[in-house]
């Protein structure tokens, strides 16, 4: 048995509409010993409704097509297969003008014997392969491109002065490849006063990412316009309405206004998560003026809490993609019924806020250098892979200093190659 009747079949059309001709065809590639299967059209809009097939063998003198019109309307199509013209019509510039069009090659009828014929089908094949594979990989590298956009809207860099006060930042995304609307930001304004915001636009997509770069740059901008600071989230609220793409789309924020002193800040929640304060036990803050979620059709409003703090501090703002991370190694659990005993395969369970707690905890107790992307990686390691949901981490600390070193400023795009 020779080697090509031991390959895949290839599956290959034949429009044609002189029967001669398909019987030569077929005589061609049984003599060629290939493992083919083969359907035959007589004109191109019969073919055109049959190309489910690895390549196509056509003619240029059809009865609805003459000339390189019958390559042009299947290279049209959605997904055309591989094209092999092969036609009695000869002509010096007839092949260019074929491959032109969309051929992978152009053979003459009468010059072709059969190991040259499946030759070019084989190689046609191949070359359709290749060229969706650089189709695929270019696409990617695009969606890559516009996703780092993306990504250094959402994600900025901290825009701060003080030496003093330590950020980390960080961003895990989701497991279904989209970029989400997860966002933060740190801006240090004149008189001292630092404001962060950390936020999550509800959904995944282009629109949510878009949604949620476009929150953070109006928060910024209301920021260093020295806007009061009661009067920042209703503005935010106003761009977010008008530039939804969806009326029930809504969004979470978390807003912490640190005095010049560090000893007390301001904290504005819309819907979101209470920040957490780290330590060998970590805790939440217990929030007494949650506000509504953003874009959420209620007439009320935003009311700060004032924090205060001691002489050192470091407090974690997260969006919920952590809480949302699942347990891996919960194990099956037997079960004796009436027709006898079975096992259950109980749902996984959430870390949620006390698994997130003990997280934190454990983490800050090996120091404040690399602080995100280690909790990031832990929650990454119980969950076993990429999380449900996207996870944005702002943690700000007072002082910032490390073993009396000056204070350490870090990011991490995590599930990137680097962090890997």
């Amino acid at each position: 048995m020779s080697r090509a009747s031991q390959d895949k079949p290839i599956r290959i059309l034949v429009v044609e509409d002189d029967d001669g001709d398909a019987i030569l065809v077929e005589a061609m590639l049984e003599d060629a010993g290939a493992a083919v299967i083969l359907s035959r059209a007589r004109t191109i809009d019969e073919a055109l409704t049959m190309l489910d097939v690895d390549c196509v063998l056509l003619d240029l003198g059809l009865p609805d097509a003459h000339g390189v019109s019958g390559v042009l309307r299947i290279h049209e199509t959605p997904a055309p297969p591989a094209l092999v013209v092969f036609t009695g019509m000869t002509g010096s510039d007839l092949g260019i003008e074929a491959v032109a069009a969309g051929a992978q090659d152009y053979l003459v009828k009468q010059e072709v014997g059969p190991d040259l014929l499946i030759r070019a089908v084989r190689y046609a094949v191949q070359r359709r392969l290749s060229d969706e594979q650089e189709r695929t990989i270019y696409r990617n590298t695009v969606r890559a491109h516009e996703t780092a956009r993306l990504e250094r809207a959402l994600l900025p860099t901290p825009a701060l002065v003080d030496p003093h006060l330590a950020v980390h930042v960080g961003y895990l995304p989701g497991g279904d490849g989209l970029l989400g609307g997860d966002f933060y930001d740190v801006v240090e304004r004149a008189d001292g006063t630092v404001a962060a915001v950390i936020g999550d636009v509800a959904g995944h997509g282009p629109a949510e990412a878009a949604l949620g770069a476009t929150l953070r740059t109006a928060w910024r901008t209301l920021v260093l316009a020295e806007t009061p600071d009661e009067a920042i989230l209703p503005l935010v609220e106003r761009v977010m309405v008008i530039e939804r793409s969806k009326p029930e789309t809504f969004t979470t924020l978390c807003q912490l206004v640190l005095s010049a002193d560090r000893r007390s800040a301001d904290l504005y929640l819309a819907g979101h998560h209470a920040p957490i304060l780290l330590g060998a036990q970590a805790t939440t803050i217990e929030p007494t003026a949650r506000g509504r979620a953003l874009g959420i059709p209620l007439d009320t409003s935003w009311h700060a809490q004032r924090l205060e703090f001691e002489d050192t501090w470091w407090l974690m703002l997260y969006t919920d993609g952590l809480l949302e991370a699942t347990v891996l190694d919960r194990a099956p659990v037997a079960r004796d019924l009436r027709d006898g005993p079975v096992t259950l395969h109980l749902p996984r369970p959430r870390i949620g806020l006390d698994g997130l707690l003990e997280a934190v905890s454990a983490e800050y107790l090996l120091g404040t250098d690399g602080l995100t992307e280690r909790i990031l990686r832990r929650v990454h390691d119980l969950h076993g892979g990429r999380l449900v949901d996207d996870a944005a981490v702002l943690i700000l600390g007072w002082p910032g200093l490390i073993d009396g070193d000056a204070v350490r400023r870090s990011s991490t795009l995590a599930d990137s190659a680097e962090w890997r």
